[in-house]
C-alpha cells in the first residue's frame, strides 16, 4: 500500500511537471508567434516606406509602383491587426505561467493636433498615503494620458430675434431689417447647406442616404426638401461658377478629358459623359491659380467639345479622341486649337504588354511579356525622369533642358520605334502601340512640348480632376436627369477647384453661402478659392 501511495505521488508530480512544461511551451509558442507577427508587420512597414520613397523619387506616374504601394498598404493593415491579436494572446498566456510576457514594439503615432480642444478629466486624488496611511500628503505633479475621442454631430436651431419698438410720439414701429439668408425661405443655415452639397457631390452620398442618416439623428428632412435646397444653392453660387468659367477659358493652355457617367433613362440607364477642362499653370511657374471646369452631356459627340470651347484658342492637352478634331481645323473661327497629346496614354499601351506582375497574376506564360514593349517603357521612362526634374521651372528653363536632354531621347525613341515597326506584322500588339503614336499627324502633337515650355508631357492634370468622379460612380449610381448631370458638373467645378487650391471645399462653401447674399458684385471675386479668406481670419486681421 505505501508503494502504491508513493507511486501515485510520483505520477502526480510528473503530471504537474508535465503540465508546467506544457504551459511554458504554450507561452513560449504564443510569444514566438507574437514576435513573428510583429517582425512581419515591421518588415512590411519598412518595405512600404521604401516603396513610397522610391515612388516619390521616380514619380507618381509609375502604374506598377502605384499598384504595388496599394497592395502593400493592404497587407500591412492585415499584418498589424494579426500582430495585435497575437500580442494579446501572448499576454493572456503569460498571466497563467511563469514565462515573462511579450512586449511588442508598436508603430510610432503622430501626436494629436494642437488645434483640437482638450477636456481635462481629473481622477479623484488620494487623501492618504498609500504606504503608511498618513493624511499629510502634498501634490508634487501629475501624469496626463491623452485619448482621442469624437463627439457625435450636434444639431441646433438658431433663433434670430428682431425686437419691435413703437414710438410714443409718432407711434411708428421700428425694427431691425431681416437678415440675409443663403437661399430663399431661409430655413437652412450655410453650414448645413455646405454639408449637404459636399456630401452629395464631394463624398458621393445621394440625398436619400443623407435623409435616412439625418432621420436616425432625430432630424426629419425629406428627400424633396433637401433637393429643393440643392437647386437653390446652385442658383446662389452661379456668380462664383461664372468667374471660375471665365478664369479657365482665359488660359492659353488647357487640359481636357472626359469620363463615363450612367444617366437614368427609360427602361434602364444610358452612358452619358462628364467633361473637364483644367487650367494648371504651376508646372511652368505660371502665376495663375489652378481651376477646373466641368460639363455634362448625354453622349460623346463632337459637338460637345466644340460648344464647350467655342471662341477659345490655344493649346489643348488631351488624348487622341477624334471628337476634338474639329477644334484643330485650319478654318476654325477664331483659329485652330493646337493639339498636344498625352505621353501617359502612349506609355500605357506599351506598359500593358510589358506588365510582368499582371501577367503573373493572370497566369500568362513568360513569353507573353513583350521585350520590345518593355524596352519602349524604359525609353519613355527616361523622358519622364527628366521632365519630373524640370517640373515647376519657368518656360525658358524648361525649353533649354528639353533641347539639351529630352529632344535626343525623343528622336532616338522615334528612330527605334520605326525600325522595330518595320520588322513586325501590323496586327502585332506592339506594332499597334507604335502606330498609335505615328498615326496621321500625331507625332507632331506628341512632340509639341519640345518647342513650348508651357506644355506638359502628360494630361494627368485632367485625369486627376476626374478621379473623384470615377471613384464615386458606385455610390451615386447615376445622374437622374440631364438637368441633374448639369448640376453635378456645376458643383464639381466648384469643389474640384477648391481642392486644387488646397482649400477645404465644405468650409469654403459654408463661408461663401453665408457671405454671398450681402456681397456686392464687385466683391464677389474675393470669394473665389484662391482669393478666399475665412470670416474669422478677416476679423482677426
Amino acid at each position: 500500500m505505501p508503494d502504491t501511495a508513493s507511486e501515485i505521488a510520483r505520477l502526480r508530480a510528473a503530471l504537474a511537471a508535465s503540465e508546467a512544461r506544457a504551459e511554458a511551451a504554450e507561452s513560449e509558442l504564443a510569444q514566438t508567434r507574437a514576435v513573428v507577427s510583429t517582425s512581419e508587420a515591421m518588415i512590411k512597414h519598412l518595405k512600404l516606406e521604401i516603396a513610397k520613397l522610391r515612388r516619390e523619387h521616380y514619380g507618381h506616374s509609375s502604374e506598377r509602383r502605384a499598384r504595388l504601394v496599394d497592395q502593400m498598404e493592404l497587407q500591412l493593415e492585415e499584418l498589424e491587426a494579426a500582430a495585435t491579436e497575437d500580442e494579446i494572446e501572448a499576454l493572456n498566456v503569460a498571466k497563467t505561467s511563469a514565462v515573462a510576457g511579450f512586449e511588442r514594439r508598436r508603430p510610432t503615432r503622430k501626436p494629436f493636433p494642437d488645434h483640437l480642444p482638450r477636456e481635462r478629466i481629473v481622477i479623484e486624488a488620494p487623501t492618504t498615503c498609500s504606504c503608511c496611511g498618513s493624511d499629510r500628503i502634498v501634490k508634487m505633479g501629475e501624469d496626463i494620458t491623452e485619448t482621442l475621442e469624437v463627439i457625435p454631430r450636434q444639431w441646433k436651431v438658431n433663433q434670430t430675434v428682431r425686437e419691435k419698438f413703437t414710438c410714443r410720439i409718432c407711434e411708428k414701429i421700428s425694427q431691425s431689417p431681416a437678415p440675409f439668408h443663403p437661399t430663399p425661405r431661409g430655413w437652412a443655415g450655410p453650414n448645413l447647406l455646405a454639408m449637404v452639397l459636399f456630401e452629395k457631390f464631394g463624398q458621393h452620398q445621394p440625398l436619400n442616404r443623407q435623409a435616412e442618416r439625418y432621420a436616425k439623428e432625430g432630424v426629419d428632412l425629406s428627400l424633396s426638401t433637401l433637393a429643393d435646397q440643392v437647386g437653390a444653392c446652385a442658383a446662389a453660387l452661379e456668380p462664383i461658377h461664372g468667374l471660375i468659367r471665365t478664369h479657365v477659358l482665359a488660359a492659353e493652355r488647357l487640359h481636357g478629358d472626359d469620363t463615363t457617367v450612367p444617366l437614368l433613362a427609360k427602361g434602364g440607364t444610358q452612358t452619358a459623359r462628364l467633361w473637364t477642362y483644367v487650367r494648371d499653370d504651376r508646372p511652368f511657374a505660371g502665376g495663375a491659380p489652378p481651376a477646373a471646369l466641368f460639363y455634362f452631356s448625354r453622349d460623346r459627340e463632337m459637338a460637345h467639345p466644340n460648344r464647350h470651347l467655342a471662341g477659345w484658342r490655344g493649346v489643348l492637352q488631351a488624348d487622341a479622341y477624334g471628337g476634338y478634331n474639329d477644334l484643330y481645323r485650319g478654318g476654325r473661327d477664331p483659329g485652330p486649337v493646337l493639339s498636344a497629346l498625352c505621353w501617359s496614354h502612349a506609355r500605357r499601351k506599351f506598359f500593358e504588354l510589358a506588365d510582368i506582375k499582371e501577367s503573373a497574376r493572370q497566369k500568362k506564360p513568360a513569353h507573353d511579356i513583350s521585350p520590345v514593349a518593355l524596352e519602349a517603357v524604359k525609353k519613355i521612362d527616361a523622358i519622364f525622369d527628366i521632365e519630373r526634374q524640370i517640373n515647376g521651372l519657368d518656360v525658358a528653363s524648361r525649353l533649354e533642358a528639353r533641347h539639351q536632354l529630352v529632344r535626343p531621347l525623343v528622336e532616338g525613341l522615334h528612330d527605334w520605334m520605326q525600325t522595330e515597326q518595320g520588322t513586325m506584322s501590323k496586327h502585332n500588339p506592339v506594332a499597334k502601340a507604335i502606330a498609335y503614336m505615328f498615326k496621321k499627324d500625331r507625332w507632331d502633337a506628341f512632340t509639341l512640348f519640345l518647342n513650348d515650355g508651357r506644355i506638359c508631357l502628360t494630361n494627368n492634370a485632367a485625369e486627376r480632376a476626374l478621379r473623384g468622379i470615377a471613384l464615386g460612380r458606385r455610390s451615386w449610381l447615376f445622374a437622374g436627369s440631364e438637368r441633374g448631370g448639369d448640376r453635378a458638373a456645376f458643383m464639381y467645378s466648384l469643389i474640384v477647384t477648391a481642392k486644387m487650391n488646397d482649400i477645404d471645399p465644405q468650409a469654403w462653401l459654408a463661408d461663401v453661402l453665408a457671405r454671398l447674399p450681402s456681397t456686392t458684385a464687385s466683391r464677389v471675386p474675393d470669394l473665389l478659392p484662391w482669393n478666399w479668406q475665412p470670416s474669422e481670419r478677416r476679423r482677426a486681421a
